[in-house]
Order: structure tokens, then C-alpha cells, then sequence
């Protein structure tokens, strides 16, 4: 059986009421706003009906109340009134009334009202957990794509040892601190912080493009093979283009195309695919920049050696207002430490 809170000053209007709707639904009369807060504690109704002119606290008082608790926003209010005013009723609607009620009111007049409202608010939490239940076969869907591309890139490569794994972890530590710090936290702050941590993976999507022999060369690469390992940026901003082009799913994928292929571009202008610098490079790739040379700093190569975490903090922040945006380059300073908390409990 559905709950209805009936607030009213007036007992007469509340025992009427109550009258009414008691055979269908179960109904709390309450005589004021403050009575139905202190309720709303332990019972959810499934309607209010809220009288307008009441003291200490009126009805347009205890509607905006209602509807800055994130816990109550959603419960239907139904105003009733003495008072056939336009004005007030264009003020309820603006604060989130789904209808007004005229005192006195005919029993089959307010049944009516209250199962019409009742009826729609059932439909629109149907289709909302519907849309919910299609929202997370989606994400799963998604992340699935990531991981299965991810991996295929991270099983060509056999010099990186879950570099993949390591920079997504990076990353989330990188973009918190930056939220914490309020550094980008404007742009940072619009972002779904787990969708972009996803789509980090696909960095280096690219070297899809590039061949075995030259992807696991145990010697230093010549200028001419790293003029064709460089490509990988490019390509893999153009295979996440493709896909977005052919399944239309850009905001999930529009992460990983900047990731992709902003990742190698440098501060000062002098990085690749692009020449982007400063500002004009995409947050992701920045950030990116300074994930992807640290891990690769810190790991071993079968052509050099592994440099200390002291090593690679010192090379990043050399690199601040060169290659590396100066703000990002900071943050990751201050952070450093679960950086290498991460390299040592990741290493592969």
C-alpha cells in the first residue's frame, strides 16, 4: 500500500482528508512542515500533500527544503491551497510541485489527482531503473572493449610489462591530487573520473600499427625505426576515430582518442604528432605525458637499465616548463611518493 503525508494546520482539513484517502492508501496527518521533517527520518512516503499557508514554516518553505536533500528530492509534492492564485501556483511549479489542489475538494477530485500522480511517478522509477540497468550493461560493455584492445597492445609489446595497468594507476592518483590542489579542478571536476581512468588505457593503442619486429627490438631504436614507433600517437588517434565514427559513441571514447594521441606532445611545442604546446594540448595529454615518461623512466628495457624513483622525479621536474606542463609537473612533485609505491608493487 502507498504512504501519503497529509501536512495541514488545520485539523478539520487533516481528518478529512485522511477521511478520504484512508481505505486506499496508508496516510500520516501531520499539522506542520517541522512534524513532517522529523517523520521523513524514518518513513519515505510515496506523496505529500502540502498546505501552502501554514506558521513558522509555509509550504513553499518546506518544498525548497525538501528538494535541497538529495534524500527527499525526488518524493511528488502535491500543494493544496484555499486560494485559486496564479501567482503562487507558477512559484510551485518553479520550486517542484507536480500540482496544486483547491480546499475544499470532492473525494473523487482528490482520489484522482493523487492516482494520476502516484501512477506517474511509478512509470518514470520503472523507466528509470531501466534506463539505470541499460546505462551499466553499457559502461560494462565499454570497459570490456577497453580492456580486450588494452591487452591486445600490452601482449605485442613484451618489453613494457603491465605499463597498462600501472599508468591507469598513476593517472587516478595524478587527477585526485589535482582536484585536491584545485589545479584544472574546473575542468578536472566535469570529468567521470572512472570512465577517463578506463580510457587511459588505450594510450597506446597505436602500436597496433607497428610492426612485431620493430615493437620488440632488444636494441636501441635507429632515428628511422623511432620516426615509425613516433606514428603510434597518430594511429592511435585514428583508430579511435574510426570507432567512434562507426558506432557514434563519442563521449566515452573522445577520453581515449586525447590520451592517444596528445600523450607525446610536449610543452613547449616541440613534441609529436602535432606540435601542440602549452595550454592547446588536451588536460589528458599532459597528464598523460607525465604518467607515460615516468613508468618508462622506471622500468627496465632490454636497452637500458631501470633509473631510481629519485632519478625519474629529478628528469620530470627538469622538465617542467619544457616538455611538461609546469602546474601538472608540481602536483605529480607532491605525490611522487605513491607514484613509487605503485612502480615497486607493479613492476613487471
Amino acid at each position: 500500500m502507498k504512504t501519503i503525508f497529509v501536512v495541514d494546520d488545520i485539523d478539520t482539513n487533516l481528518l478529512t482528508t485522511e477521511k478520504i484517502l484512508s481505505e486506499h492508501y496508508n496516510v500520516y496527518t501531520l499539522p506542520s512542515a517541522a512534524g513532517m521533517f522529523e517523520l521523513l527520518e524514518a518513513v519515505r512516503p510515496d506523496l505529500i500533500l502540502l498546505d501552502i499557508e501554514m506558521p513558522e514554516m509555509d509550504g513553499f518553505e518546506a518544498l525548497q527544503r525538501l528538494k535541497a536533500t538529495e534524500r527527499h528530492a525526488d518524493i511528488p509534492v502535491i500543494f493544496l491551497t484555499s486560494r485559486n492564485n496564479e501567482v503562487a501556483e507558477v512559484h510551485g511549479f518553479e520550486l517542484g510541485a507536480v500540482d496544486f489542489i483547491t480546499k475544499p475538494f470532492s473525494p473523487p477530485i482528490l482520489l484522482n489527482h493523487i492516482k494520476s500522480h502516484l501512477n506517474i511517478d511509478g512509470l518514470i522509477r520503472e523507466r528509470t531503473a531501466m534506463l539505470q540497468q541499460r546505462t551499466e550493461k553499457l559502461q560494462l560493455l565499454q570497459s570490456s572493449l577497453v580492456s580486450v584492445l588494452a591487452d591486445m597492445v600490452e601482449m605485442r609489446d613484451s618489453t613494457t610489462g603491465r605499463h597498462i595497468d600501472r599508468t591507469a594507476k598513476y593517472i587516478r592518483i595524478l587527477l585526485s591530487a589535482m582536484l585536491e590542489r584545485e589545479v584544472y579542478s574546473g575542468e578536472i571536476s566535469e570529468w567521470d573520473l572512472e570512465m577517463v581512468v578506463s580510457s587511459s588505457r588505450l594510450h597506446d593503442v597505436g602500436k597496433i600499427a607497428i610492426t612485431d619486429a620493430l615493437l620488440n627490438k632488444r636494441e636501441r631504436l635507429t632515428a628511422e625505426e623511432f620516426e615509425k614507433m613516433k606514428t603510434h600517437a597518430a594511429e592511435g588517434e585514428k583508430i579511435i576515430e574510426k570507432i567512434i565514427t562507426q558506432s557514434g559513441e563519442e563521449s566515452f571514447l573522445l577520453n581515449a582518442k586525447l590520451f592517444a594521441g596528445c600523450h607525446h606532445e610536449r610543452w613547449d611545442g616541440t613534441g609529436y604528432p602535432k606540435g601542440t604546446g602549452g595550454a592547446a594540448i588536451p588536460l589528458q595529454g599532459r597528464v598523460m605525458a607525465i604518467v607515460d615518461v615516468y613508468d618508462a623512466l622506471v622500468s627496465e628495457r632490454p636497452y637500458k637499465a631501470a633509473f631510481s624513483e629519485e632519478e625519474a622525479v629529478n628528469i620530470i621536474m627538469d622538465g617542467k616548463g619544457s616538455q611538461f606542463d609546469p602546474k601538472i609537473a608540481e602536483t605529480f612533485f607532491e605525490v611522487r611518493d605513491m607514484f613509487a609505491e605503485v612502480s615497486r608493487s607493479l613492476r613487471g
